[in-house]
């Protein structure tokens, strides 16, 4: 059986998802239009134009959504995505997102944006992979990663979020103000400012300090 749903009012839809959930977590949306089907197997649910929904966890503004699954358990977005992750206390952007709620694992990806506001780290890429449960996300493409006064660049990277590592790979790179490193595979401590390089390393580092002999002139001088 097939049914469809449109213009359905926000208290409607609230008391809908809050009696079908079995996460024990009541599901709020809005959208301009809506579409679904019910059924023991294919259950489906998909809001267009000004699409929003929000759990316990998460908040996603698109231009569309849809939910399917066992309790809707699981969540695609697409269009001029923004979110934001109430237990990891992160935002993000993207053009299409896959989210979980059982396993909590979101995938971002094209242009992606994503914010952790506990550590002040921001990283673009164009794929993202994040798994709530662990706090580790596998960042791929055209990567760029910046904390503090650093900028990091790969292929590919594992941040990890609570330990506050990052691995990269793929011309990986370093910056740190004027400093500059480059290998094969670079580990970086973000919280020591610590940087392990392995395989084709490369850098350059700039000594602001001026020579003594150049100090004792200036000094007098000359």
């Amino acid at each position: 059986m097939t049914r469809v749903f449109k213009k359905i009012s926000i208290t409607f839809l609230t008391l809908f998802f809050s009696i079908s959930a079995s996460y024990s977590e009541t599901i709020t949306f809005y959208a301009s239009s809506m579409s679904g089907k019910a059924g023991s197997k294919d259950t489906s649910t998909i809001l267009s134009g000004n699409a929003f929904i929000k759990t316990s966890s998460i908040e996603i503004y698109a231009d569309q959504i849809e939910l399917s699954g066992d309790d809707y358990k699981n969540i695609i977005a697409q269009g001029n995505i923004k979110g934001k992750n109430y237990e990891t206390n992160m935002d993000f952007s993207c053009d299409k997102m896959e989210y979980d709620r059982e396993t909590k694992i979101v995938n971002l990806s094209g242009n992606v944006d994503l914010t952790d506001n506990d550590n002040d780290v921001k990283v673009k890429s164009q794929i993202l992979n994040y798994n709530q449960e662990t706090d580790i996300a596998i960042i791929q493409m055209q990567i760029t990663l910046t904390q503090k006064e650093n900028i990091c660049s790969g292929s590919y990277a594992i941040y990890y979020k609570k330990e506050q590592i990052l691995e990269l790979s793929g011309n990986a790179q370093v910056c740190q103000n004027d400093d500059t490193f480059r290998a094969q595979h670079i580990t970086f401590d973000m919280d020591t400012q610590e940087i392990t390089l392995d395989g084709n390393v490369q850098g350059k580092v700039i000594d602001s300090k001026e020579p003594e002999e150049s100090a004792e002139k200036n000094a007098d001088g000359e």
